[in-house]
């Protein structure tokens, strides 16, 4: 795979997509639907997965793609791909609440390596470069090419006093049971793939997520959060979250910056 190619597609699919989601946020009343998993889809849910869809598929048409909106590609078994969620965090959008974000990301032999996490409303753009290190863009977004960069890098946690991140609409008293085992100096909540990134700039120390989740909601920020120093485990025995699962379901994890001393 040529990274510094598939990075510039990744980087303005993400911001063209975040162009059309922000039309529907900021027009007139929206269709909300329910999908077969009773969540909720958008209009600009399923915009943002053609634009972004077509563009992948010109660009790298012999690897394997998998999407949110598009469930004939959730039967499909592949180590190395291409995965997107062109809208995470709809419940936010929906409320117009600006914590929802446009995920790409390429997976090679099970692990996130490159990744963009766009959260239009916030003007806030995450990604990794070509060698894999974690930046965020600042200034003014040209779809032609990158401006300047910020590169990003963990906290150095202090197990007296973290910061913890958690989210927004999933919050529930086995996250907030688990949390209380840790010297937690304040928390905040986020939506979306937002909390990786928050991990990633040193915003917080720990995002743990004792909740479902899908390999599309986690990969982007995964990425993002690893070209930081950061690091993704399974919540149960603090292995390195792999992906590539049958059925693309994540088992409970945590985000964290090394040096938290990760609690069972």
């Amino acid at each position: 795979m040529n990274f510094d190619r598939l990075v510039n597609v990744m980087r303005r699919l993400a911001l063209e997509a975040g162009d059309r989601i922000m039309e529907v946020y900021n027009g007139p009343d929206f269709e909300v639907k329910a999908k077969g998993d009773a969540s909720p889809v958008t209009e600009a849910d399923e915009a943002a997965d053609a634009l972004i869809s077509a563009g992948l598929r010109a660009e790298f048409p012999d690897v394997t793609l998998i999407t949110e909106e598009q469930a004939a590609s959730h039967s499909l078994t592949a180590s190395t791909f291409l995965i997107v969620d062109p809208l995470d965090g709809t419940k936010e959008f929906v409320q117009r609440r600006g914590d929802f974000t446009v995920n790409i990301a390429y997976v090679e032999n099970g692990v996130p390596l490159r990744g963009v996490v766009y959260a239009p409303a916030k003007g806030r753009l995450f990604y990794t470069e070509a060698g894999g290190a974690a930046v965020e863009e600042t200034g003014a977004f040209d779809k032609a090419a990158p401006g300047p960069v910020k590169p990003l890098r963990v906290s150095s946690p202090d197990n007296g006093a973290l910061m913890v991140v958690a989210s927004k609409s999933h919050r529930d008293q086995a996250t907030d049971d688990y949390i209380a085992k840790y010297a937690v100096r304040d928390m905040t909540s986020a939506g979306s793939s937002l909390k990786f990134c928050l991990v990633a700039t040193g915003e917080a120390d720990l995002y743990p997520r004792l909740g479902r989740t899908m390999e599309w909601d986690t990969a982007a920020g995964d990425a993002v959060l690893r070209g930081a120093g950061g690091h993704v485990v399974r919540f149960d025995d603090h292995s390195p979250l792999s992906y590539g699962k049958a059925g693309w379901d994540n088992p409970f994890f945590i985000a964290y910056a090394p040096g938290v001393e990760l609690k069972k």
